[in-house]
Parts: structure tokens; sequence; C-alpha cells
């Protein structure tokens, strides 16, 4: 029986056979692939061949014995596998890891599983994707660089080539059904209209549904989105819904498809809402959760979280707490207007936070009421960067503006403050807030030289298999 062990606390080889510096697709085709060989179907050439004929063919109909040929289909027992991948999250932001915005859903996983503190991504979106997706280095997927900025040289040219395959193919290979919700930043721009070609779409990576966006970000309120290859209009009882709903709708309708047609076939389902990713965009509501708990600034956020951080066990007691950037000016400093400012903008963000974690819970209830949640291994990766300084010192209420030279001064954004959040206002956080979030490391995403823009919170859940349920796992995966 294929085991997940550890110690409390410390888990040195936190999955048996495996060790250090595995990819994270490795660690989950090595999963499933020792739980079919196990059976002795493992494929070392995928598509399998097909199944030779065991019939009989006589001169009669009626002396013949028929054999219709087989699908591949994996063994009895084999697990489930989801893999939820948020966007731009800082390791201090979620509060499994320290963060003092509330992730219930998050924790209730770590509990059943293992939080990694040494899980390593790429400093940017789409390279982690590729790599994740892949099992291999970014670069042998052809994404050195994020997508948005491709160059004509191999290992950077984003195209994805057919001599790398992905998790979906993989498994979809061996008799799983595959679902990709959310975003999809690996497919070339010319190629993401839509007249294709789709063979770098989810469905010719090895995913049979689609449900999602192309490109790096969308607006959560008016998103433009595509089922398989097919552009969609968000039906009318939707229209107003908040994006990541909407994905989790699908998610959860995918899923009792499945279960309800074919029951006893294991799937795949890679869910990447692109949350919490600009434009910061939720309902008042959930921002409002946050009223006045940001005041203290960016500093004291630092200071606090690092201290729940040691006390959760996520850092050593001996850690200490990195210095401020210089660049990056103290809370103390700042101007009332600023403060105000960025306050509400953190407030914003947290509740986009909290709620992205609310919504994955719909996903995991229903697991958990189809009776499937023991037998299936769940990835929940807390970011596939660091936090996103993108928005500079001020931030922003339109993250357009930038790249069009246009300014926004504190008084202009001050005077907008009620639209935070919604369709009128297109937020990306102050690199302050950003820095903070990536408590307890230095800088943020796009910087891969330090901790900041590359190390991200994970929990690994597989209740029928986790030997040391709610323990940490310090081995480094990357």
């Amino acid at each position: 029986m294929l085991k997940i062990a550890g110690k409390r606390g410390v888990a040195d080889a936190p999955i048996v056979g495996l060790g250090r510096n595995v990819r994270l697709s490795a660690v989950v085709f090595a999963v499933v692939l020792t739980s079919l060989s196990t059976m002795g179907v493992a494929q070392q050439i995928l598509p399998q061949p097909e199944t030779p004929f065991a019939g009989v063919v006589k001169t009669l109909a009626a002396d013949s014995i028929q054999d219709f040929p087989r699908p591949p289909a994996a063994p009895k027992d084999a697990p489930n596998v989801l893999i939820i991948l948020l966007d731009d999250v800082g390791y201090g932001q979620m509060g499994t890891f320290g963060s003092p915005i509330a992730t219930p859903v998050l924790d209730g996983l770590a509990k059943d599983g293992l939080r990694y503190t040494a899980f390593n991504t790429t400093a940017i979106c789409s390279p982690t994707r590729a790599a994740l997706l892949s099992g291999r280095n970014h670069h042998n997927a052809g994404f050195g660089i994020i997508e948005n900025f491709s160059a004509g040289f191999p290992g950077y040219n984003n195209v994805w080539p057919k001599s790398v395959a992905s998790i979906g193919q993989i498994l979809k290979g061996n008799g799983y059904a595959t679902a990709w919700i959310g975003k999809n930043h690996n497919t070339p721009d010319a190629e993401s209209g839509p007249t294709g070609p789709f063979d770098r779409w989810p469905g010719g990576l090895g995913f049979e549904y689609f449900y999602g966006f192309n490109g790096g970000e969308m607006d959560q309120w008016r998103p433009s989105l595509y089922e398989n290859n097919r552009p969609i209009e968000v039906s009318a009882d939707k229209k107003g819904d908040h994006l990541t709903a909407l994905l989790i709708d699908k998610s959860i309708a995918w899923l009792r498809g499945e279960r309800s047609v074919t029951p006893d076939k294991p799937f795949l389902m890679y869910l990447a809402p692109g949350a919490t990713h600009a434009p910061h965009q939720v309902a008042k509501e959930w921002a409002e959760k946050f009223k006045g708990k940001f005041d203290t600034g960016w500093d004291e956020y630092r200071v606090e979280t690092f201290r729940r951080q040691k006390k959760l066990g996520v850092l050593p007691a001996n850690a200490r707490l990195t210095s401020r950037p210089e660049e990056i000016p103290s809370w103390t400093s700042l101007t009332a207007d600023q403060r105000q400012l960025y306050s509400r903008m953190m407030e914003n963000y947290a509740g986009f936070t909290a709620q992205t974690d609310y919504e994955i819970g719909r996903l995991i209830d229903e697991l958990k009421r189809t009776g499937v949640y023991d037998n299936t291994l769940i990835f929940y990766i807390a970011g596939d960067n660091g936090a996103s300084s993108e928005g500079g010192l001020n931030g922003s209420l339109n993250s357009m503006a930038f790249g069009n030279k246009l300014s926004e001064t504190v008084p202009d954004m001050l005077s907008r403050l009620g639209g935070l959040g919604s369709e009128e206002t297109h937020p990306m956080l102050p690199a302050g807030w950003a820095w903070a979030s990536d408590t307890p490391y230095r800088w943020t995403k796009t910087v891969a030289s330090h901790f900041g823009g590359i190390r991200n919170g994970m929990v690994v859940t597989w209740p029928k298999h986790i030997a040391d349920r709610g323990g940490c796992a310090t081995s480094s995966i990357t």
C-alpha cells in the first residue's frame, strides 16, 4: 500500500520512495503510477497499445466469440487527483501559514493532511504552471518566461513541445477522466483565439474538459470565458456572480456528471481560479469583514504574522525575520491619506483571499458529500509565485493605467474608493502589502533571487493514506 508517512512536526521523506527536490507533478505521477504498477498495468508508452483480439472467429457467427477493444482502465481504488493552484498568493497570506486572514478550508485540509513549508515555485506565472503540469523544468516545456513575453529562442518561445507530456495526458492514457477549470496561461497568444489551432489548449494537453479563460488575468465580474474551444456568454442567471464562484459551480457540475455516468472511473481535476491575481475584485461584504484590521500597517503585519508562523510550526523557533527593503517605505513614514488608501486596499485584498478559500470549500464539501474525499489526493497550492508588487508603491485602481502611461494620484484614488472591488475598478495592491504578504521572506513576485518570489504554502491531503494528519513536511519540493 502506498503510504505518505512522517513524524509530527517534521517529515523528512513525507512520500515514501521519493527523495528531496522532486517536482510536484512528478510526485503525482509517482503516486498514481505506483498504484498502476501494483496491478501490472503501468505503461511505458502512451497511448496504450490496442488490446489484442481475444475472441474466436468461425465461419458461422453462432460459433464465434465476440471480444470488443477495451479502453484503458485505472486499477480498482486508484486515487482521484485534485490540484488547486491559486495565483499571486504570498507565503504569509493564508491563515494556515500564519496570516491574520482566516482560511478555514485550507486549515481543514491541513488537519487531514500535511503542510509543506518548503515548497518552491518559479517567480512568475506561466513557468510555474508549465513545470507543475509537465513534471519538468519549465524551460524544457518552453516556458522560461511568462507567456505574454515569449521570445524566439529554445526554452523561451512559450510553445509547449510535442515531446513534453502533461499530467493530463498521462492520467487520461491510464483511464482517468480529466478536467481543467479556470486559468490557462500556457497557450501562445497567437493560438489562443476561437480559431485555434487547439493543440496547445487544455484539450490538446490531455484534459477532456476545459472551462475557463486564456491569458494572465480576467475581470472577476465580466469574464470572457471558453468552454472547451468555444467562447461562451455567461448565462443570464449567472451574470453578476463572481468568477471564482462560477468556476466552482462548473467544477461541481462536471464532477457530478462524471460520478453519475462513470462512478468507477477516477478523475483528475486541475482547478486554477486565477485568484488572487489582479484585478482584486470582490463583493464589498467580504472586504468589510476586515475593516480596520490593517490600520497598523505592513511592518506590524510582518511582525505579527512571523510570530504566528513560529507558533504554528511552519517556521523554526530560531528563525529571524528578514528586514524591510529600503525601496519600501516604513508605515510610519506615510501620510494619513496614504495610510487610509493602502489600508482599504489591503482590506479588499484580504476579502478576495477569504472569498477564494470559501468557494474552494464548496468543492471540498462536494467531494465529501459524494463519498470520494477519503481517496482523493488533493494538492492545495497557495500561489504560483509570491504576492505581486506590480501595482507599485501606491497600488492602483486601474491596472491598465501604468501600461498606458497614466498616473494615478493618492487623492484621485481616495475619491474613488467607494467602487473598490466592484466592476468600476481594476485594483492592484501596493508593493508594501505584497511584501508583507510574503512574510517572512524578502521581496515578491518576479524576484526569483529571494524566497518572497518563489516560496509558497502548500497542503497535501489524502485521508485514506496520510499517516501523520496535521503534521508539517519540511522536505524541499520544487
